[in-house]
C-alpha cells in the first residue's frame, strides 16, 4: 500500500526531494546574509584592499579561462571526433585535477615555476619571479579548472551531426573552415558552458592558489586570511560580497547563454 501511494504520487515524492536539496543549498548562503551586521558590511565595501582583491580574481580568472580555451577547444575536438592510441588515457588524465586535493596541484604548480624548473630558470634569466605572481595564480586557477571546458566542449562538439562536417568537406571547405563555421557555432551552447564553469571554478580556488601566491591576495584567500587573522565576524562581509558579486556576474552570464 505504501509503495502504491509513492507509485501515484511520485511527482510529489520527487518535489519533496527536491525541496530538501534546495533547502540545503540555500540555507548557508541566507543565513550568511542575515547574520551580517550593516557597519561592518559597509566599512568592508569601502575597504579598497575587498574591491582590489575582487577586482584581480575575476580579473586573472577570466583572462586565463580565454587563454586556456585556445588550446583546450582543439583538444576537446580532437577527443570528440578521433580515435587514436591512448585516448583512454587522455581522457583520464585530463580528470585528474579534479580528484587530486587541490592543496597537492598547488604543490605541483610551485614545483614548476619555481627557480629551480625550466620555465622558473627562463623567468629568472629575464628579471622575473614566477612565485607569488599574477602569472602563478592564473595557473593554479587553469589547472584545477580547465577540466570542466574540456569535458563541457567536448560533449558539445560529440552532439554536432558529423554529417555535416562531411558535407563540407565535400564541397571543398578546409578543416579550419569546418571548424570555425559548422563545429564551433553548433557547439556553442557546450563551450560557453564550459567557459563559465571553468572561469567559476578558477576565481574560486583556494587550495592551490594559497601555496603558489599569498600576494596578490585573491578573495578566496582573503576571507581565509581574516578568518584565520580576526575570526569569523571579520570574514563574513567579505564572503558575502564576493558570493553577491559572484551571483550577479553568473546570473548575466547565464541569460547571455540562453540567448
Amino acid at each position: 500500500m505504501k509503495y502504491g501511494f509513492f507509485k501515484e504520487n511520485i511527482s510529489l515524492v520527487f518535489t519533496l526531494l527536491s525541496a530538501v536539496i534546495l533547502l540545503f543549498l540555500i540555507a548557508p548562503l541566507a543565513g550568511l546574509f542575515l547574520s551580517l551586521k550593516a557597519p561592518a558590511l559597509f566599512e568592508t565595501i569601502k575597504d579598497p584592499a575587498v574591491s582590489e582583491s575582487i577586482f584581480i580574481t575575476l580579473l586573472i580568472s577570466s583572462l586565463f579561462t580565454l587563454a586556456a580555451a585556445i588550446f583546450a577547444l582543439p583538444l576537446a575536438y580532437l577527443l570528440a571526433r578521433k580515435r587514436f592510441p591512448g585516448k583512454g588515457f587522455v581522457e583520464g588524465l585530463i580528470d585528474i585535477p579534479v580528484v587530486i586535493p587541490h592543496s597537492a596541484a598547488g604543490i605541483a604548480i610551485l614545483g614548476f615555476i619555481s627557480r629551480d624548473s625550466v620555465l622558473g630558470s627562463i623567468a629568472a634569466g629575464a628579471g622575473l619571479n614566477l612565485v607569488g605572481s599574477p602569472f602563478a595564480i592564473g595557473l593554479a586557477m587553469a589547472f584545477v579548472s580547465i577540466p570542466f571546458l574540456i569535458n563541457s566542449a567536448r560533449d558539445g562538439f560529440a552532439a554536432v551531426p558529423l554529417r555535416l562536417e562531411q558535407a563540407a568537406r565535400t564541397l571543398g571547405a578546409s578543416g579550419l573552415r569546418v571548424f570555425t563555421s559548422i563545429s564551433l557555432p553548433l557547439a556553442k551552447r557546450s563551450v560557453v558552458s564550459g567557459l563559465v564553469l571553468m572561469f567559476a571554478r578558477g576565481m574560486s580556488e583556494f587550495g592551490a592558489v594559497v601555496i603558489v601566491a599569498y600576494h596578490p591576495m585573491t578573495t578566496p584567500v582573503m576571507i581565509f586570511d581574516r578568518f584565520n587573522s580576526y575570526g569569523i565576524d571579520y570574514a563574513r562581509p567579505v564572503a558575502a560580497i564576493f558570493i553577491a558579486v559572484t551571483l550577479i556576474i553568473f546570473f548575466l552570464l547565464r541569460v547571455y547563454q540562453k540567448r
